[in-house]
């Protein structure tokens, strides 16, 4: 028992330090791209963190079995180096046991990751794709910036305004740029200059943009037959806002919704992807613990980038399995588990390998000396 608590604890705290640093990783660059969308507009900065939230438990399910495959790597590497396995073997702990204690963490870190995939996760991506929803039907003035010129999403309207009161309603010194496009000629641009503008919303929803004391601009840049307009007040009519409450990303759907729901290829694919998660735990465990047992002499890195070239071989094949299942290229009554399968089989043959190679080893020894 005190071996099973501390080589359980080794693996545990091993997981949990290099899970964190992968998640910092991972989530990092995300936020790093939501933070570009949210400079040009395109999202408002102020639900960053609640669309990160959301992502957590997706970034979570694919991380966790990546942090305890590389936690049993440098945890019993690190034994290996300094030789407590070598007691350990010598009290007549042998690799089938110590992958029976390991399986004891790899259980808690699957059931865990079996919540994310069919319960947090999905809910999660609902809510991740609401809200995008809702930041894809704001207007101009819920993503305005004072003091930057903003491209809107399509990239034919610039927008500028120099000051913007707290309830987004009343602007200062405002500039507006639109390029009118067709499929087959170039309308040239509309330029709107105004001292200041609000914005009015109808009972009805309807709102306008209505622009005080200034200027509007017609014609083409580099021909001299631009068009001026002074105006002491100019109305606009605004996209009205239409938020979508579909969900139509397959990492959205709920399980329950898999299980019952219309029995297509993708729903199949989904589910089956959401099963392997659970499952690649155990498998990646079984490889983990030969493949962490090293020579003192040669280091605990000498293997880690086998491992983990493993590991992503592992991953890709069976996202690939994914999308070609999901059209139609594998038999659904193959599914996934044929990788699955795969890699129990080089798990199984890394872990006896080394004792049936010592074991073959001995006996040829004890032949050359009774020979001899």
């Amino acid at each position: 028992m005190i071996v099973f608590r501390y080589l359980s604890r080794e693996v545990l705290v091993t997981l949990s330090a290099v899970s964190a640093v992968l998640l910092v990783i991972i989530m990092s660059g995300r936020f790093i791209k939501y933070l570009a969308q949210a400079a040009s507009g395109a999202l408002d900065p102020g639900v960053l963190f609640l669309i990160m939230g959301f992502r957590l438990p997706g970034f979570l399910q694919l991380i966790l079995p990546l942090g305890l495959f590389l936690g049993i790597l440098l945890a019993y590497g690190r034994l290996y180096l300094e030789s407590e396995m070598t007691v350990l073997a010598a009290t007549g702990m042998s690799q089938q046991r110590l992958l029976v204690i390991t399986l004891a963490p790899a259980a808690l870190v699957s059931l865990l990751v079996a919540w994310l995939s069919f319960s947090l996760a999905p809910q999660g991506a609902t809510q991740f794709q609401l809200l995008i929803n809702k930041q894809d039907a704001m207007t101009e003035f819920d993503t305005l910036v004072p003091g930057r010129f903003q491209l809107l999403r399509d990239g034919s309207r610039v927008t500028y305004t120099e000051t913007m009161s707290d309830d987004r309603i009343n602007l200062g010194g405002v500039f507006i740029s639109e390029k009118k496009l067709d499929e087959k000629k170039d309308h040239g641009i509309t330029v709107l200059v105004a001292e200041k503008g609000r914005q009015e919303i109808k009972p009805d929803g309807t709102r306008y943009l209505i622009l005080d004391n200034g200027y509007r601009y017609d014609g083409n840049p580099g021909q001299a037959d631009y068009r001026a307009i002074k105006y002491d007040t100019y109305g606009a009519l605004l996209p009205k806002p239409d938020i979508s409450d579909e969900v139509t990303d397959r990492d959205a759907i709920s399980t329950n919704e898999l299980l019952t729901g219309e029995p297509s290829l993708r729903n199949k694919a989904e589910l089956q992807w959401r099963i392997s998660l659970p499952i690649l735990v155990f498998i990646v465990t079984l490889m983990a613990v030969p493949l962490a047992r090293v020579n003192p002499r040669q280091g605990r890195f000498l293997k880690l980038l086998p491992a983990i070239l493993l590991y992503m071989a592992y991953l890709t094949i069976l996202i690939a399995a994914r999308g070609a299942l999901e059209k139609g290229k594998i038999p659904m009554g193959l599914g996934l588990w044929w990788v699955h399968a795969l890699f129990l089989s080089i798990g199984l043959a890394l872990l006896y390998w080394e004792p049936l190679r010592l074991k073959l080893a001995s006996r040829r020894s004890v032949s050359e000396v009774a020979h001899g």
